[in-house]
């Protein structure tokens, strides 16, 4: 009997809400890859859920019973992220009074995931691909190479091959070399059927954590309203927003005016839109070249622009805002030639 995807979610991946079609498809994946030693490189924007994705992979993995370790490239500086990795031996550099195992050693046998791995130095990044094609490494400041049995799990915000390409700052080989098994995590924005399950998830964690006299709750308008939103800040933003929300309310109901200013200026920005649009039409019924049926079709384009753009070119959501099926919006996309370019 096949695995349902709600049966693959609650069973493979407690820890990660999300139901819609894109992370059906994507976990599906990570459970596929999950048992290989080979490299994968997750990218995605900032706040998708990276290291919870790499945490996954570790625990179906075979390496399960042994170290994860977790590593931000950027938060480290580059003198000291050598010997964070390979360790180094007394005497390396100023200060080092001792020898040190860096988290290569810590993790032999388990799975070291390097978080912003596009912020890594050059330098650094020719000795990692050296890890990854002899599986050795030599500490700062030592003479000899030891052997190493760890699984990479590299993870970026940043487009890679223009980093490649166009800036020079990221090697083709090392990319070549991480990018074995490479997953693409989807923005907020383009799984909007996870939202409501992500506001609630995090509403139960914070009502448990600040424990407020009355649970708190989203009244309607406010769960709407945040369900609109376009979240640039991905999961990261939402769960910040709902643990502000909380600790800032006296408990019970969240109403729209308890919103972030963020939020209402987006829920007031298409009816305004529309507004504007109809005073405009006012103004042009004067005109001797008046045609009502051109300008209803000029000025339904530019609210599904506005609408497209609102939303970062999201049309599920734009249909919501137009109230529109998809597959209507779609379809006068097309025939009208619609684009954000489109002027």
């Amino acid at each position: 009997m096949g695995v349902t995807p709600r049966a693959l979610e609650s069973d493979c991946f407690p820890e990660i809400v999300g139901r819609s079609e894109l992370m059906r498809s994507l976990l599906a994946l990570v459970k596929k890859i999950s048992p290989s030693d080979s490299s994968v490189l997750i990218q995605g924007e900032s706040g998708t859920g990276k290291e919870l994705i790499a945490t996954a992979i570790h625990r179906l993995s075979n390496r399960s019973d042994r170290p994860f370790i977790a590593l931000n490239c950027s938060a480290i500086p580059e003198t000291l992220l050598e010997s964070e990795l390979f360790g180094h031996e007394r005497g390396a550099f100023t200060g080092a009074n001792r020898k040190r195992e860096g988290y290569f050693a810590a993790a032999d046998g388990g799975t070291i995931f390097l978080d912003e791995i596009g912020d890594m130095s050059l330098t650094l990044q020719a000795k990692l691909l050296r890890v990854l094609q002899d599986k050795r490494y030599t500490p700062l400041g030592g003479s000899s190479s030891k052997n190493t049995d760890v699984r990479i799990i590299a993870a970026t915000n940043h487009n890679l091959e223009n980093a490649m390409h166009s800036g020079g700052t990221f090697r083709l080989d090392l990319y070549y070399r991480l990018n074995v098994l490479p997953l693409n995590l989807p923005p907020l924005r383009e799984r909007t059927a996870d939202i409501d399950a992500l506001l609630q998830h995090f509403l139960a964690i914070y009502n448990r954590s600040y424990a407020p006299p009355v649970p708190c709750y989203f009244h309607p308008d406010a769960l709407a309203c945040l369900k609109r939103y376009g979240w640039p800040g991905n999961i990261r933003q939402l769960r910040n927003t709902v643990d502000r929300l909380i600790l800032t309310s006296s408990g019970g109901m969240i109403g729209v005016e308890q919103l972030p200013a963020e939020f209402h200026r987006q829920s007031d920005q298409l009816p305004q839109q529309l507004q504007t649009a109809a005073e405009e039409t006012i103004q042009d019924i004067g005109d001797p070249d008046f045609c009502l049926s051109e300008h209803i079709a000029r000025m339904e384009n530019q609210l599904i622009l506005r609408a497209l753009r609102s939303t970062g070119n999201n049309k599920n959501r734009a249909a919501k805002i137009l109230g529109l099926n998809r597959t209507t919006l779609v379809e006068k996309i097309k025939k009208r030639r619609l684009s954000l370019e489109t002027p």
